[in-house]
């Protein structure tokens, strides 16, 4: 039987792949959006088993994510690999869409560099008259580098959310555009919206311009076009799209497949990574969108993606190299190593550094500070991302509230309006209490609320489906259920809104005043749980 593999191959909030290959190794990145480290790297040797190496913005002075509204910050980067050197081309966004849709200067693209994926990248150089989102870069065989992005068309959009691909050269010497620009494509369909995503190829002698259009919800898609000079003029296949679930429907359990990029193994076979999401619980998807893997052939010089039935399925056979996997990261981060995880996030630019591992080893330490999940600030959270429908987190808390303005705990978090918090603190009458607070829209609500005996404390959220339930224990004691399940659904993009997928995370906070108080986390653990798995 021949070997297969499992969608999605970086399972949870990883959205836009790009990757490339450097002789036996291939390297990959995905978008972060509004969270710190930016943009991060992963390696593989088969193009199945991944594992982060690195993050290409890992200093504050790289990026600046400060007050930066939900789902805005870093879009899709593109990486690359010439003659020793790494690029990575990326968008960052501001807070106020509408100026980016109606073609102002509220996004700016940038270029960083480094010899070694794992990092150290270069300070950003921003590109001059670069408008639009998701830049490629391209490195012809005859020495010249050419980007592509997409903009609204010169002449005007025809219509709500027209937009083109455009191509100019870049001068690395300077690193900066030069020469006139081309229009090359504004996708398959007349009419659709948002061409983006472009990257180009070169084969047999065509030019191939790979992109997505149809937005990257229910209707994306994969489309393509080639041109015997670079410049164009592009035709499209006649097959397109070359590939979509749009036409399966709501109920298929693998959508919005698109935002894609052509890999050529080192023995000539193409793959295609992708991003996907998958929808649980009706058509609600809390994991965001998430990269998968599916097989490419070549015919009558056009790709065709999953030959056979065209679909992105959760198993395929397995690509024709080694098989590599990695050593698996344990579920439960002790915190005994000098640095963070590389899985863990911050939101926003930590400008403040919150958190130790030393002032207690063995612990996370956080220390208490205004900031709140519910501002566009930067509060003192680390989190990780949920990566299965099923799941359980649970952590080890050492804390005493000192006022009933302090509170600390584990979140799960959509954004600063949509979230849970089960967090230990005081009530009205000076209490130790565990409370779980929902906030959807904005708007927030007690669920539950008890008293427990601290300092010590082990706080669970586990989920089956969109069923979530949150729990309490005391030092010695036994799993106190707190409150009901609550619905996952807020979780969902779907209700959230935006273009992120759920983090699980620590938190503490002083609710808008000052304080000398911390928090400690002897633990953290996350597992995959079993459909018949229960609390």
């Amino acid at each position: 039987m021949s070997a297969t593999y499992r969608n999605p191959i970086l399972p949870g909030f990883y959205p836009d792949p790009s990757a490339c290959r450097v002789g036996d190794d291939y390297y990959l990145v995905t978008s972060t959006f509004e969270y710190f480290p930016g943009l991060p790297i992963f390696h593989s040797r088969d193009l199945v088993h991944w594992r982060q190496i690195g993050h290409a913005l890992d200093r504050p002075s790289q990026l600046d994510l400060d007050g930066i509204q939900a789902s805005r910050g870093l879009y899709a980067p593109t990486i690359r690999h010439h003659k020793g050197t790494f690029y990575l081309i990326n968008t960052h966004v501001g807070s106020d869409y509408d100026t980016l849709v109606n073609g102002q200067n509220k996004e700016r693209n940038f270029i960083v560099t480094a010899s070694n994926p794992a990092g150290p990248w270069s300070e950003p150089i921003w590109l001059e008259n670069a408008p639009g989102i998701d830049p490629s870069l391209f490195f012809d065989e005859d020495g010249r580098v050419w980007y592509t992005g997409n903009r609204v068309p010169l002449q005007g959009a025809e219509y709500p959310h027209h937009k083109e691909i455009w191509l100019q050269e870049l001068d690395l010497g300077t690193m900066q555009l030069t020469g006139p620009t081309y229009a090359l494509w504004d996708g398959a369909v007349k009419g659709n919206l948002e061409a983006e995503a472009p990257h180009l190829y070169r084969k047999d002698g065509f030019y191939y311009l790979l992109i997505a259009e149809a937005g990257t919800e229910h209707n994306h898609a994969v489309t393509i076009a080639r041109s015997r000079a670079i410049s164009g003029p592009y035709e499209g296949n006649p097959r397109n799209p070359i590939l979509t679930h749009r036409h399966l429907g709501f109920d298929f359990p693998i959508a919005c497949t698109g935002h894609s990029e052509l890999i050529e193994t080192q023995d000539g076979d193409w793959w295609l990574v992708l991003l996907a999401t998958r929808p649980y619980g009706g058509y609600y998807y809390n994991l965001g969108r998430e990269t998968f893997l599916t097989p490419v052939i070549w015919e009558e010089g056009w790709p065709i993606v999953s030959p056979g039935n065209g679909r992105v399925e959760f198993e395929h056979p397995a690509p024709a190299l080694p098989a590599h996997p990695w050593q698996e990261m344990p579920a439960r981060d002790e915190f005994d190593g000098p640095e963070l995880a590389l899985s863990w996030n911050f939101l926003r630019t930590p400008r403040d550094r919150f958190w130790s591992l030393d002032e207690r080893p063995g612990h996370l330490r956080l220390r208490l500070r205004p900031q709140t999940l519910a501002e566009r600030a930067n509060p003192s959270f680390v989190g990780r991302r949920q990566q299965h429908i099923h799941f359980a987190a649970e952590a080890a808390l050492h804390f005493t509230p000192q006022a009933q303005h302090e509170c600390a705990g584990l979140v799960v978090l959509q954004n600063n309006d949509f979230h849970y918090r089960c967090e230990i603190s005081l009530d009205e009458q000076g209490r130790t209490v565990a409370r779980l607070t929902q906030r959807a829209a904005g708007q927030e609500m007690v669920v539950a609320e008890q008293p427990v005996t601290g300092p010590d404390f082990r706080l669970q959220v586990a989920a089956q489906g969109q069923e979530v339930r949150f729990a309490v224990a005391t030092a010695g004691g036994s799993w106190q259920a707190l409150g009901k399940a609550v619905d996952g659904r807020i979780l969902s993009t779907q209700l959230a809104g935006g273009f992120v997928g759920t983090m699980i995370g620590l938190y503490a906070s002083s609710n808008g005043r000052e304080s000398d108080n911390t928090a400690d986390f002897d633990w953290f653990e996350y597992a995959a749980r079993d459909d018949a798995q229960a609390m």
